[in-house]
């Protein structure tokens, strides 16, 4: 049984990347996701924690199957629903924090009994898109089962506000920050626009704890995140993202906080840090100290891995000037997979020494990579991957990919040739079996591709976008904006010689696959939008300008949109003889032109004011009154409309195409603001953003000030009317 918890501490269970729906047709390894994510759920009942902390990717799938659904929905009420009080107090403004119908944690709600609650962000399986811009947590919270926050509504403008809890003594601050794409949070950091708030009060008492969901080494020069674009103040960052488990914290003297990664709870990807044992950790925080206590998780499927180079072999080194020697290689790496899957059980038996030893254990995951480069001319005859793959059919979970075969890099580059020429057969097989994103399958295709005109990384952005997030005119129109783009590059140009045409074009597409790669590069839908619907509302369905609905294709439908709108908006004011005059329809004939006829709409934006001037106070444990936060009185909104119209002939002029986008009247974007106070930072320069690679200290955040000394106690503060943000384009 487990320690009981004193009235002062607050014990997290931490876990990340679930990805359940994972491979769940596979009939072998199609329940191993859910499994490990049940697992967790009853260690979270069993350890009796207070709460359940999410780092992103609990589903596999931004639109997962019936299947995941109900086993997550299952397990989470099985395990967090219940009679036992939650001894969490609230004391942040949870509208703030919450979005949706139920904005304020569940186990507040009166109609549910939530004993454990689970608090949870999103990554970038699992991020909200289609229609009403829902993710698969939005479902989750509005049945009562999940509090889902660290929502980044605006990409180019983070503002990342606590939850703050309270347990005894003991006070914590819940930071969460949602999956943003690397590239663009990298300069969102860059510029300065990432505000992070804190407490106003107490501020030396608050445990400030973290959970990310972004790539933590750099991949590429600006996608990842740094550590050192954090703000100093955390205490513990909780990483999400990447699949290697390190659940013991690192110190980072540099930001004096801690880094804890747990990892997947289930394998994606035969890589080497996929075979790293998986582990979850109660976090148990008493006043501004914590431990960690890690456990390692049972239900999940063994897997061992082993890399081998043929030609550092004892027994294999001699065959490759040998003929006909295909059997005897073949029976060697037979023999090291025999092994493989013995060392694979015999750790899983270990694991288990608490439970029935006569349990036959699943059958493992191997992955055996061979790299068969022949020294001096020589050669090694490999036999076919998948049909050695398939001698282990009964012994084995994967049995289409238990051996990979790949040559050593050279050095030498490709020859440009007419015709598409393919990956090796290594980098195909690999790509075909593991779980990898459509950005790097385009890549490794492209890369042996001689591209002339279009980007490459942005040609995997667009596949990506129709593939991912279900956008049917993504690759139509990037192809369309490439060869413009090309075009008006080469028309600039005063003269250009026939034999330096491919060059430039060629420098043209470099330069723009180093904007695309720096971020600076957005792709922009060049098409009309039609007008907003007047229920519309971009808090909680998402902005209308990213809707597939919204954009207009062809002339046809702009032409049927404005017959549409003219039917059914309201005559604008005018002044003198305009006052009076209607449209006149047009005749078949040709006539004198009339007046008020249909002409471009300008649209004025509204304008929105909000004053916020009532206080919520807290009580602390020594019974006196501190201000906490600032939550808005109800807003008073003060709303102009206007729109002009020229007079026009009654003859319809052909409808004609622009690239610029009908915009209605934008919401103001002031939000409820808390009551803090925070220290202030410079704003960092570029170079110093990107100083993580070598080495330097750069803090980059922006910490909002806004502190109220006004006066008004124990006034029930009103509900704050929503909040309405735009979305920057993608």
């Amino acid at each position: 049984m487990p320690a009981p918890s004193t009235s002062d501490t607050i014990r997290i269970l931490v876990a990340t990347d679930s990805h359940v729906g994972y491979n769940e047709r596979d009939h072998i390894r199609g329940d191993d996701s859910w499994k490990s994510f049940h697992e967790v759920m009853c260690l979270a009942k069993e350890r009796d924690v207070d709460m359940v902390l999410l780092g992103g990717d609990l589903f596999h799938e931004n639109k997962p199957s019936r299947k995941s659904m109900y086993q997550v929905m299952r397990s989470l009420r099985m395990n967090c629903l219940g009679e036992k009080p939650c001894e969490l107090e609230v004391l942040s403004d949870m509208s703030e924090n919450f979005q949706g119908a139920f904005n304020h944690v569940n186990y507040e709600d009166p109609d549910i009994n939530i004993s454990i609650p689970v608090f949870s962000i999103h990554g970038n399986h699992d991020d909200p898109s289609g229609e009403g811009h829902f993710a698969a947590l939005d479902l989750l919270q509005v049945s009562g089962l999940v509090n889902y926050f660290g929502r980044t509504p605006e990409s180019d403008n983070i503002q990342i506000k606590p939850v703050l809890l309270q347990k005894g003594n003991t006070k914590l601050a819940l930071y969460g920050m949602s999956n943003v794409r690397d590239e663009r949070l990298f300069r969102t950091f860059r510029d300065g626009k990432v505000k992070f708030f804190q407490p106003g009060t107490q501020k030396q008492d608050w445990f400030n704890l973290m959970t990310v969901h972004q790539n933590h080494h750099s991949y590429t020069e600006t996608g990842f995140l740094p550590e050192n674009f954090l703000p100093s103040f955390l205490d513990l960052v909780v990483w999400g993202h990447e699949h290697e488990c390190l659940i013991d914290p690192k110190y980072n003297p540099e930001m004096n906080f801690h880094v804890m990664q747990p990892g997947s709870s289930v394998a994606t990807s035969l890589m080497p840090g996929e075979a790293v044992a998986k582990h979850v950790a109660i976090v148990s925080v008493t006043g501004r100290d914590f431990k960690v206590e890690p456990i390692r998780l049972k239900t999940v499927r063994p897997f061992a891995m082993k890399e081998i180079v043929l030609s550092e072999e004892k027994d294999i080194k001699k065959l490759a000037r040998k003929d006909d020697h295909r059997a005897e290689l073949t029976r060697h790496l037979i023999t090291i997979v025999d092994e493989l899957i013995e060392q694979a059980k015999a750790e899983w038996r270990e694991m288990q020494e608490d439970d029935d030893p006569e349990e036959e254990a699943p059958k493992p995951l191997i992955r055996l990579r061979v790299e068969y480069s022949a020294p001096g001319g020589g050669n090694y005859d490999c036999e076919n991957p998948q049909r050695f793959s398939n001698r282990f059919v009964e012994k084995v979970a994967n049995v289409n990919d238990v051996i990979q075969f790949h040559r050593k890099k050279s050095s030498g580059t490709r020859p440009t040739k007419g015709v598409a020429d393919m990956p090796e057969e290594s980098v195909l097989a690999q790509l075909a079996i593991d779980s990898v994103r459509i950005e790097k399958l385009v890549r490794e295709f492209l890369q042996a591709q001689n591209l002339t005109i279009l980007p490459q990384n942005s040609f995997g952005d667009a596949v990506s976008q129709f593939v991912d997030k279900d956008d049917r005119h993504a690759m139509e129109t990037f192809v369309q904006d490439s060869l413009k783009s090309q075009v008006k590059h080469l028309m600039d140009v005063d003269k250009v010689e026939e034999d330096d045409l491919m060059d430039m074009v060629d420098q043209y597409r470099s330069k723009q696959e180093q904007l695309f790669a720096a971020g600076e590069l957005k792709r922009v839908r060049k098409a009309k939008i039609r007008p907003k619907p007047d229920g519309w509302n971009s808090d909680f369905d998402g902005s209308w300008e990213d809707q597939p609905a919204a954009i207009i294709h062809s002339d046809y439908e702009a032409h049927e949109d404005e017959e549409d709108a003219a039917s059914v908006m309201a005559p604008p004011k005018a002044r003198g003889k305009m006052a009076g005059t209607k449209k006149a329809a047009a005749p078949a004939k040709k006539a004198a032109p009339a007046k008020g006829g249909r002409g471009r709409k300008k649209v004025v934006e509204q304008s929105e004011e909000e004053e916020e001037d009532n206080d919520i106070l807290m009580v602390d444990s020594d019974g006196e009154e501190s201000q906490l936060f600032v939550q808005p009185a109800a807003p008073k909104r003060s709303t102009q409309k206007a729109a002009a119209r020229k007079a026009s002939p009654v003859k319809k002029a052909p409808t004609t195409r622009g690239s610029g986008r009908a915009r209605g009247g934008a919401a103001a974007k002031s939000q409820a603001k808390l009551d803090f106070s925070q220290p202030s930072f410079s704003q960092p320069s570029f170079s110093q953003a990107r100083s993580q690679a070598n080495g330097t200290s750069t803090k980059v955040q922006q910490i909002h000030d806004d502190i109220s000394d006004e006066d008004e106690a124990f006034e029930p503060a009103p509900s704050a009317a929503p909040v309405r943000s735009t979305r920057s384009k993608r």
